[in-house]
């Protein structure tokens, strides 16, 4: 790839309108030693440390969480986004992907641990003076000490701006605070909490508060659905005297503290979320192997093998789109010009610029991780829904992981609403290609298809019809609605959903059209993973968009627009029951997830 063409693919949503290379995608097959080598020890951890005593966790021991917070530490899991300036060992996204997947595989523990290095650490990295990283960074690195994250409250939830703790300005420059926070993960035995509040009830803003400062305490731990293992309680703050210097970032400027820690949140839940789907679809397919009924394993029945194959090819399509997105986050941190061991700037800019692609991942994540979880219990049945085996417990952990780090509906209504600020900001092409598709609709006959076929053809084809769709519908939509778009909720979610679908089959193709080109073991499984997901994307997308399409227009114009997408979208059908039943059957031989 030519260097014009790798800065325009290190920009968020450049998928859309670009055509990708699948060799320059980032795939698991791509991993290097350091990565196994990250992956074993977070397993290992996980598998020794933190599964053996989930029992005592359940209980409430926080004791043991935060011995098991230092036993992280110690192993390098909680500062791998951090110079070793501060005790990190600053290893690449992928890195932290691979480590998050491991560490999800107890979510009680995911939670704590994500409170602790994405929602504490990061943003004193990103945002702390030189002085606050001195003073915080190496402890909370070490699990020392135990870091929260405050930004919810009762009437302020996906409304975070809308929070009413209040920081009073003092003739001395320092503040008084006051408010409550909720829901506040590690808030019973945390002893440093990211706090969000409005200087003289007006400039929202970041400050680092400790816990031992007169005023602070924690209240009741709350009664979860899941998560029964993290703590998770109000936080309040009454007049709390909070010096000059603990303010995280800029007075007024808390927004880009929140939003920015939001959007590595996101990336690190769907990496999280990726994490829990392959250990439910281990849990299936030995359960699915050794269950009888009727004299013979259920994992031959044809119902099974159909929810082992699509959970299977979800899966494909999740983890593609994660370790491609890791991959992008990477490239442009590596195009920073300039940049010193410490400067978090890179960072910063990079997930500022992949905001669209961590909400896709959370949505998508927590999406397919709630739907594998849920046939998993199918595929126990009566034993799915006891205490006796981990699928209820899964169950109840996962959902609300469609709440975390903003809604899923907020997080649609992000997707397509970044896309368009991009877009109208001249920082992605979107309304040129947008004309350029309506001039190709009104032509005579749409452009020539290539008819030359080879693996996953078809499916690549699709994957450009998807992004055309989602074209025709934005373009559409901004002039249908203008600059009132963003009250058009269900439109907006129905162009989400439609750009989901998209970026997730796109990567996973292109996965698999790598891994067939390099001779890998499994390749015809890699191709099948791939086309399944496509195939039903494509369903979904035309309904989508043919619902989207409707809330827009009517009569002539109406049939004129589902003429067009009828033109766009024309998929070859392919015979998905025998891809997923392929796919099932090498997945119970193997009794976990076929591609780990």
């Amino acid at each position: 790839m030519a260097a014009t063409d790798a800065v325009k693919m290190t920009r968020g949503g450049a998928w859309l309108i670009e055509e990708t290379d699948p060799a320059t995608v980032v795939t698991p097959e791509k991993q290097t030693d350091e990565h196994t080598l990250i992956g074993q020890t977070a397993a290992e951890f996980i598998d020794g440390e933190v599964l053996p005593v989930v029992d005592r966790l359940e209980q409430k021991d926080w004791a043991l969480n935060r011995e098991l917070l230092r036993k992280c530490g110690a192993l390098g899991l909680l500062g791998t986004n951090v110079p070793e300036a501060y005790g990190g060992v600053d290893l690449d996204k992928v890195s932290t992907l691979i480590a998050s997947e491991q560490v999800a595989r107890y979510a009680s523990f995911g939670a704590t641990f994500g409170a602790q290095a994405n929602l504490t650490i990061l943003p004193i990295y990103m945002f702390g003076t030189e002085a606050q990283r001195q003073k915080y960074l190496p402890g909370l690195i070490a699990g020392d000490i135990v870091g929260a994250y405050c930004l919810s409250e009762s009437g302020s939830g996906s409304d975070a701006l809308g929070a009413k703790a209040r920081a009073s300005r003092q003739a001395d420059g320092s503040f008084v605070l006051a408010g409550e926070k909720m829901w506040i993960t590690n808030g019973g035995f945390a002893d440093v909490f990211i706090v969000f509040a409005k200087v003289d009830g007006e400039h929202f803003t970041a400050f680092i508060v400790e816990k031992a400062w007169p005023g602070v305490t924690s209240g009741k731990e709350e009664h979860k659905m899941g998560l029964h293992g993290s703590s998770t309680t109000p936080v309040i703050l009454q007049d709390v005297p909070v010096p000059a210097d603990a303010v995280l970032g800029e007075v007024g400027k808390g927004h880009k503290v929140a939003f920015n820690v939001l959007n590595f949140g996101r990336f690190k839940l769907g990496a999280m979320a990726s994490g829990g789907v392959k250990a439910a679809i281990g849990e299936a397919a030995r359960y699915s192997a050794t269950r009888k009924q009727f004299g013979v394993a259920i994992g031959t029945f044809g119902a099974i093998k159909h929810k082992l194959g699509e959970m299977t090819s979800r899966e494909y399509a999740l983890e593609s789109m994660m370790y491609r997105t890791a991959g992008l986050i990477d490239a442009h941190i590596a195009l920073a010009p300039g940049k010193q061991a410490t400067d978090a700037a890179p960072m910063l800019l990079a997930l500022e610029e992949f905001a669209v692609e961590a909400s896709i991942a959370k949505v998508l994540g927590s999406e397919v991780l709630d739907y594998v979880i849920d046939e998993n219990v199918q595929i126990h049945g009566g034993n799915g829904f006891v205490r006796d085996y981990p699928a209820e417990g899964h169950y109840r952990d996962a959902r609300v992981n469609r709440i975390f780090e903003g809604t899923n509906e907020i997080n649609r209504l992000l997707i397509p609403g970044m896309l368009m600020k991009k877009a109208v900001k001249g920082e992605l092409a979107l309304i040129p290609a947008a004309k350029k598709l309506q001039d190709e609709i009104m032509s005579p006959s749409l452009a020539a298809v290539d008819e030359t076929e080879g693996v996953l053809t078809v499916e690549l084809r699709a994957c450009r019809a998807f992004k055309k769709v989602v074209l025709l519908i934005a373009g559409i939509a901004m002039q249908v609605y203008g600059q009132k778009i963003d009250q058009e909720q269900e439109v907006l979610t129905y162009l989400a959903d439609l750009a989901i679908d998209t970026y997730a089959a796109e990567s996973a193709v292109l996965r698999a059209i790598d891994v067939t080109s390099a001779g890998a073991t499994h390749a015809g499984l890699h191709a099948d993973a791939a086309a399944v997901f496509t195939h039903e994307a494509a369903g979904r997308v035309e309904l989508n968009a043919r619902a989207a399409l409707s809330a827009m227009a009517e009569g002539d114009v109406l049939r004129t627009q589902l003429a067009a997408l009828r033109r766009l979208l024309k998929v070859t059908p392919a015979n998905t029951v025998a891809m997923r039943r392929r796919l099932a059957d090498a997945t119970t031989a193997k009794s976990a997830y076929l591609f780990a």
